[in-house]
């Protein structure tokens, strides 16, 4: 019998706790650890339709990358939409586990795949802890290319047929740091790593214009695509140490943004 408790347990060993930002939420964040888990959902976000699907499908368990609740909750209601799924999916007898920024700097986590899916070499963390972990990675390409190629490199892997680009798409670049998410407070360690480009989700026009003037390209491939993919993969992991777990990622959730 699989219960919530080996799942999480699994978890824990798989994204640390401790590789967590300091104000972050993970690890088991709603549900009885001893419930039985035998159907078992991936997402990225508990959004109204990715509740519904668990509802409907009869999850006993949802594993979200991003948090539910991601903050202190004072007020449990139906009154605004976090509370209304929480309360829908606690009436569900849902249990809800996310790893975030533990799963983001795992050894296999999502920026160690990010990293991989761009062919880099040599991969260390961007922002080392005292394990040999941490935040983000960086690495060398085995042939330089431009920074317009590396982007075309980076749409393959997310399969996604758009990013953004700042800097001149014949920039020739050869070390590349990546950070999934909102990742631009790491464009100082990139640049301090001597980083020629960097791949991450999304950050502010701001941080797009220090690294156009520091001379950093950047790659913006949305924050969904930059993690969706690692939920998807997730999931494989989960079903092939639990086989007799119904494991599936969230068909329903999508990006919120529409990219023309």
């Amino acid at each position: 019998m699989i219960t919530v408790a080996r799942v999480a347990a699994f978890l824990d060993r798989f994204a640390p706790a401790e590789l967590a930002e300091a104000w972050d939420n993970v690890g088991l964040l709603v549900g009885r650890p001893q419930r039985t888990v035998a159907r078992l959902m991936t997402c990225l976000t508990v959004t109204p339709a990715s509740a519904a699907e668990a509802i409907q499908e009869k999850a006993d368990l949802i594993v979200t990358h991003h948090p539910m609740p991601f903050v202190e909750t004072k007020r449990l209601t139906d009154q605004e939409p976090a509370g209304a799924m929480l309360l829908d999916l606690i009436a569900s007898g849902i249990n809800v586990y996310s790893p975030h920024t533990a799963f983001d700097s795992a050894r296999q986590g999502i920026n160690q795949q990010l990293a991989e899916g761009l062919e880099l070499r040599g991969v260390s963390p961007l922002v080392p802890n005292d394990e040999g972990l941490g935040i983000g990675r960086w690495g060398w390409l085995g042939d330089e290319m431009t920074l317009g190629q590396l982007a075309e490199r980076a749409k393959r892997f997310l399969t996604i047929d758009h990013v953004g680009r700042v800097g001149p798409a014949e920039m020739p670049i050869r070390t590349v740091a990546v950070g999934c998410g909102a990742a631009g407070s790491l464009l100082g360690a990139a640049r301090g790593a001597g980083c020629d480009a960097m791949l991450l989700g999304e950050t502010s026009l701001h941080t797009c214009l220090e690294a156009e003037a520091t001379g950093l390209g950047l790659i913006l491939a949305g924050h969904f695509a930059s993690e969706r993919f690692a939920v998807e993969a997730l999931a494989k992991t989960l079903a092939e140490k639990f086989p007799s777990v119904e494991v599936w990622t969230s068909r329903e959730e999508r990006d919120p943004i529409e990219w023309e």
